[in-house]
């Protein structure tokens, strides 16, 4: 006989708790009733007919013996109960196979502060680019075609960083928008520093725009701050030559702001004034050491 054949459901009727607690005359009516339904008279097409009225006495046998249905139940009981704890072993070992998968995935994953510092530096460099670009642009422009200017005959060689002591190939124009602490000398001291020695800084300040003449120490250290210097991000800084390689010398404030208006804000009238004020009092200075 098969242990693993549930006799309550071949008669028909109810399995676990609720069969257990079926009566005899519950299971003796049902047994009538699945006999004459499965007696091989009423199924003589059925070649199975023989076999199945079998298995519905066999399990008639269990269920009416005391003992065996006792044991029976016992047996359904535990099946019942290791099923329960087999589904929560299985929920357990999904559960844990879960959190394993998101460990791992965690620990793959990207870490935001790296993940923010790469964008940093991925602005960064973009910015840098911009302005080497602006830069560039503005250092191009050539004034066109006017007749060189007037030299005293008295005069010395024009003036690129000649015997007054004050090399203009040396100072940078440095501006920057007025928002948030802006700059200081020291800062700017700070940062030109990185691509040589500042000699000096002199600062300027409007009310919407700051900007600063910076001298170098050198040809090569002014070029390579030029190329180089942004500033912090949040407030970068936009640095050109005083006096651009390509040209002879300094443009005038009207035409550089008939060739680019923002560009006038920088080397306008008002601040070229400031300008030769300044190198005046550089060169001034520079005398005084010698």
């Amino acid at each position: 006989m098969d242990v693993e054949v549930d006799h309550y459901d071949v008669l028909g009727l109810p399995s676990g708790e609720e069969g257990a607690r079926l009566s005899d005359q519950e299971i003796n009516k049902a047994y009538r009733s699945k006999a004459r339904e499965l007696h091989p008279d009423k199924r003589p097409d059925d070649p199975n007919a023989h076999a199945n009225f079998l298995k519905l006495q066999n399990s008639y046998q269990v269920l009416k013996d005391g003992k065996a249905r006792k044991l029976f139940d016992d047996l359904l009981r535990i099946k019942k109960e290791k099923a329960q704890r087999q589904g929560q072993q299985d929920s357990k070992r999904r559960k844990m196979m879960s959190d394993l998968e998101e460990r791992e995935r965690s620990a793959f994953a990207v870490d935001p502060i790296v993940k923010a510092r790469e964008e940093e530096e991925r602005i960064s460099r973009q910015l840098k680019q911009e302005i080497a670009r602006i830069i560039a642009m503005h250092s191009n422009k050539k004034p066109a075609a006017a007749a060189p200017p007037k030299r005293d005959a008295e005069a010395g060689p024009a003036d690129g960083g000649g015997s007054d002591g004050l090399d203009k190939a040396k100072v940078l124009k440095v501006s920057w928008e007025k928002v948030g602490e802006g700059y200081t000398a020291q800062r700017l001291r700070e940062i030109f520093g990185e691509f040589g020695s500042v000699e000096d800084v002199v600062i300027k300040s409007s009310k919407k725009k700051g900007s600063a003449l910076v001298v170098m120490a050198s040809k090569d250290a002014a070029i390579a701050a030029t190329g180089n210097v942004l500033g912090d991000l949040s407030n970068p800084l936009l640095v050109v030559p005083l006096q651009p390689a390509s040209s002879p010398a300094v443009f005038s404030a009207e035409k550089n702001e008939r060739e680019d208006p923002k560009l006038g804000n920088l080397v306008g009238a008002g601040y070229q004034d400031y300008e030769d004020s300044v190198l005046e009092k550089m060169k001034r200075a520079a005398q005084k050491q010698k």
